[in-house]
């Protein structure tokens, strides 16, 4: 073979092993590589979204009624347009822009509804899409917002602490039922946390029982929610909630009114709070009997156990209207689960302001109208004694002090309810 010959023949060979490192190196590279993922969009029409809501709900000859908007909303219309109207003016989220191409954004009724929509159904937030026209993160970017507002706007007033005003309300409608002296009841709820992390399960759950946070709430016969302090984790039980707890701060920091009533012609100078069996005997809790002796002690628990529902019954109402706080919570993070938490409350107290008077059950005109004189009343003066201003933590434990108090109320509760064999009772509780 010639010299030429040989040299094509190792050109072509170094041309196919060239190929062949090339096609194999491509093939590696090809299933090695992982695809990134691309972002799909979807045109949503959100301006048809707004036209259908619009018409649904807030058009003066809308398809759906006042009844069926609050139905759906849990608010009344009046109050959830107060909402949206606050949260536009007061916040950029919630007002309505252009974007680069010209196209207006998503309107404040849209965000709002969504918002409200996640609170009331407790659902995923890609449900609200097909209606409202936005997508998942959307919705839960308004559902977080929309919780930062309702908080910053109305927290202070409708997660105040009590004025005069209200803790002589509290005494007339707690005199009203037997119970001189009483501005509420106190309790606890759980609240399922789903995605607890795994290195904070054990101290979030109970035994072999689920992760939970707790709420501590006082609430009214109108079913006002008073105090709020939530975040326990739900290994604690009600009393390590109430060492905790801030309920008595304003007490003893001299912040709260104070009042002074009488019960069986004692004098006392401390409001209480009616409970169940676990919390203390303290001067500023009241429980029930639970082995009744005599009628009176039987009476007496009964009307006890009847009107210390109304913090149940504030829980019940309250998971009934946001299912979000039914169901268990599916966020990671725990401020976000807090802030959802407080904006329900406050929710909750706007819209026991806005319908009191369709359910409120107890008339206290009598008192406002000074035909019957009040053995409750907020001390308008301060004592002049310094010693004596502000009450102690014994104060607030002492257990003769509770243990005389429970005595009188027992008394008052039958020389008002008893001598008719309990019939005024129903009417009162």
């Amino acid at each position: 073979m010639s010299s030429s010959s040989s040299d094509e023949v190792d050109e072509r060979l170094d041309e196919i092993c060239e190929e062949y490192v090339e096609e194999t190196y491509n093939d590696i590279v090809e299933t090695q590589t992982i695809p990134q993922r691309t972002r799909a969009y979807v045109e949503r029409h959100r301006e048809g979204g707004q036209d259908q809501l619009w018409n649904d709900y807030f058009s003066e000859d809308s398809t759906f009624s006042t009844q069926l908007f609050r139905r759906c909303f849990r608010v009344n219309k009046e109050l959830f347009l107060r909402l949206v109207h606050g949260l536009e003016a007061s916040f950029p989220f919630f007002q309505q822009k252009r974007d680069a191409t010209g196209r207006w954004s998503l309107t404040a009724l849209q965000k709002c509804t969504a918002a409200i929509r996640l609170l009331a159904y407790g659902t995923a937030a890609d449900t609200v899409d097909e209606y409202l026209r936005l997508g998942e993160t959307t919705a839960l970017s308004c559902l977080h917002n929309f919780t930062d507002g309702i908080i910053l706007l109305f927290g202070e007033e409708y997660l105040r602490r009590p004025t005069p005003e209200d803790i002589q309300r509290l005494l007339d409608i707690g005199e009203k039922r037997g119970f001189p002296g009483m501005v509420g009841s106190i309790d606890c709820m759980h609240w399922e946390w789903k995605n607890c992390p795994t290195a904070w399960k054990g101290q979030y759950a109970r035994g072999s029982g689920k992760p939970t946070i707790v709420l501590e709430a006082v609430a009214s016969q109108d079913l006002w929610i008073w105090h709020a302090f939530f975040g326990p984790p739900g290994t604690l039980n009600d009393i390590n909630v109430l060492d905790r707890s801030p309920v008595f701060d304003d007490i003893l920091q001299g912040r709260a009114p104070r009042v002074k009533y009488v019960v069986n012609g004692h004098m006392y100078k401390l409001g209480y709070y009616l409970t169940d069996g676990i919390y203390p005997k303290w001067s500023t809790f009241i429980q029930s009997i639970t082995l009744p002796q005599t009628p009176q002690q039987e009476l007496f628990a009964k009307v006890q156990e009847a009107t210390r529902k109304d913090v149940e019954r504030a829980f019940g109402v309250l998971q009934s209207r946001f299912a979000i706080v039914r169901n268990p919570v599916k966020t990671l993070n725990k401020e976000k689960i807090e802030k959802i938490m407080r904006a329900c409350i406050i929710l909750h107290n706007m819209i026991v302001e806005d319908e009191r008077d369709g359910y409120s059950r107890i008339d206290i005109s009598e008192f406002e109208e000074g035909d019957v004189m009040r053995s409750s009343q907020v001390e308008s003066e301060w004592p002049t004694n310094l010693n004596n201003i502000f009450p102690t933590r014994n104060d607030l434990r002492d257990r003769q002090t509770h243990e005389r108090l429970k005595t009188d109320l027992i008394q008052n509760i039958w020389n008002k309810f008893g001598e008719e064999d309990y019939k005024l009772f129903y009417l009162y509780v």
